[in-house]
């Protein structure tokens, strides 16, 4: 059945992102675009499209259950923050780590330690270290927009990466949904390709090492090093943005307790991980007491948004406590604290509100999010986008001049794990969302790459090269088309939490997130597809890393 809306189902999420870029208003830009996707769905009309818009898009996405609980998570952990920025502990803290990051490098690398420590979800990583590291990186003089980049390129690929995170049920599921499609006998393990894809994991792998490299050589390059810059030659202490908000009037400096601010956050940490292990269990159906599955299977089940939800509170509540117990506030001064952190918040609330209601938009289920059994079922109000770029991609048979080499690979299989990482990027960056991506995508590649790489006079090889590379590409083309897009929502909470301008964090992270694109391209994708060694081409990204960052870079300093 051909495709019901074509290349229109592309301009909703070209008009939000150009809008984005150009005006740098978010929300504005976002919104524009929920309305050119429903003016598209209903023809033109009016009333109707107005209607869509309220009731089709806007609405169910502000009361989807799950949401609610992120919004939640999202406005407690702004609170917490509020409070230990008013009782002094995050006062206190910035004075015990300070000898650790005496300099602007040594503070840059705790930050991308901090990143990799909460390795257990994106979401809890962007919003706890936001508020966390931004008074200590007010005393480095590390701008918000260096702040930003640094818990953006740790929260996805971390969490993408871990055994142990909120990701690896769903990664492992749509691999999972591919290897049905195989005609294959023996029983082959969605977890032993998740594994092994690992390596093959080229842009995520860079832009992990690509953090440290800048911290330890002193070096920026493009919107990031004026930013830095900038920051630099300013002599103002350009203070906490929850801190503010809330008061200037911190108690006395003996009431700078770092305890106060550490205790809630490991609550929080200790919290949501128990409800994780709790949640995986029941959805399991083992019973808690006497676990019959891995600690992988049970995390990867577990409910992420219920866990971060009562996690966020609970630190609150200990941070609350932990300020009346030494009578460092009043209840007022609780209250008020709390207020104004959450408040802080609600602009990154209202922005990925509209990009959830975008990338739904963009997508092929229903509005309870009933995913589609018949070809194009919702295209009363969805468009599909996802779906019209995978047609144009794997429409074609073969690639031009697709001639056999002398191993039985065609230029198509070899360019396979390049063009797959690409479209993985491409439909990340227009949707806005990196699961959508891997879903849309894991069931096709799989099936495909076998299908190209099998023959009558062979035994099909599933740990084949260019599986596992196609696989990872996958896996980390959502990753970097996600860190690309202004209507990400881990890219919305970065720079929100961050206390930065989101369009200022957008603009300094790409170039930055185009560069290790272009390196896992000519230095992964593509060489692997021709055979070179995985254990060679990542010490050659490495070296390429480095002699980049030592070529184009200056030295903020």
């Amino acid at each position: 059945m051909s495709h019901p809306y074509g290349w229109l189902s592309l301009i909703p999420p070209l008009v939000a992102i150009g809008l984005a870029i150009t005006t740098r208003k978010a929300v504005l830009s976002l919104a524009v675009g929920v309305v050119c996707g429903a003016f598209i769905t209903t023809a033109g009309h009016p009333g109707i499209t107005l209607y869509h818009v309220l009731e089709f898009h806007l609405w169910p996405t502000l009361v989807d259950p799950d949401k609610l609980r992120v919004f939640a998570f999202t406005l407690a952990m702004g609170a917490m923050i509020g409070i230990v920025c008013r009782n002094g502990g995050m006062q206190g803290l910035v004075r015990i780590i300070s000898p650790l990051a005496n300099s602007r490098r040594r503070g840059q690398l705790i930050a991308w330690l901090s990143g990799l420590i909460i390795f257990f979800d994106d979401y809890a990583n962007t919003v706890l270290l936001g508020g966390t590291l931004r008074p200590l990186c007010d005393r480095w003089k590390i701008s918000k927009e260096k702040l930003a980049y640094l818990i953006d390129s740790t929260a996805a690929p971390v969490a993408g990466l871990s055994l142990l995170s909120t990701w690896v049920a769903i990664e492992i599921d749509y691999i999972q949904e591919g290897l049905l499609c195989l005609p294959l006998e023996t029983n082959i393990q969605a977890m032993d390709l998740f594994i092994g894809s690992i390596p093959y994991r080229f842009y995520v792998l860079s832009a992990l090492l690509f953090i440290p490299v800048l911290a330890l050589t002193g070096r920026d390059f493009g919107p990031m090093w004026r930013a830095e810059k900038l920051r630099q030659c300013s002599h103002s202490m350009d203070r906490c943005k929850i801190s503010d908000h809330v008061s200037n009037n911190v108690s006395t400096p003996n009431s700078a307790r770092w305890y106060n601010a550490v205790l809630p956050i490991a609550t929080t940490i200790v919290v949501v991980l128990g409800l994780f292990y709790a949640t995986g269990q029941q959805a399991l159906g083992s019973p808690t007491l006497s676990p019959s599955h891995g600690i992988k299977e049970i995390f990867g089940a577990a409910q992420t948004s219920l866990s971060l939800q009562y996690g966020a509170l609970a630190g609150l509540g200990l941070a609350a406590l932990l300020s009346r117990v030494q009578h460092l506030l009043t209840n007022a001064q609780v209250w008020d604290a709390a207020v104004k952190g959450a408040q802080v918040m609600v602009p990154a609330l209202v922005i990925l509100w509209c990009a959830t209601a975008l990338s739904r938009m963009t997508g092929n289920t229903s509005i309870d999010g009933t995913p589609s059994t018949n070809a194009y079922e919702y295209k009363a109000y969805r468009l599909y986008t996802a779906d019209y770029l995978t047609q144009i991609i794997t429409s074609q048979d073969e690639l031009p001049g697709s001639e056999t080499g002398s191993n039985g690979e065609t230029v198509t299989v070899k360019l396979l794990p390049t063009a797959v990482f690409l479209l993985a990027a491409l439909l990340s960056f227009a949707t806005g969302t990196s699961f959508g991506t891997m879903a849309i995508l894991l069931p096709i590649v799989i099936p495909l790459v076998h299908t190209l790489l099998s023959t009558e006079s062979t035994i099909f090889d599933v740990h084949h090269p260019i599986m596992l590379g196609s696989i990872g590409s996958v896996l980390a083309g959502a990753i970097f088309g996600d860190h690309c897009s202004p209507i990400s929502d881990t890219t919305i909470l970065s720079s929100q939490s961050s206390g930065c301008d989101h369009m200022a964090h957008v603009i300094t992270q790409l170039p930055y997130a185009l560069t290790v694109g272009m390196l896992a391209v000519f230095l992964g994708t593509l060489p692997l597809g021709w055979g070179v060694s995985i254990y060679l081409l990542l010490p050659c990204q490495i070296v390429g890393i480095v002699a980049i960052i030592m070529w184009v870079g200056r030295r903020v300093e």
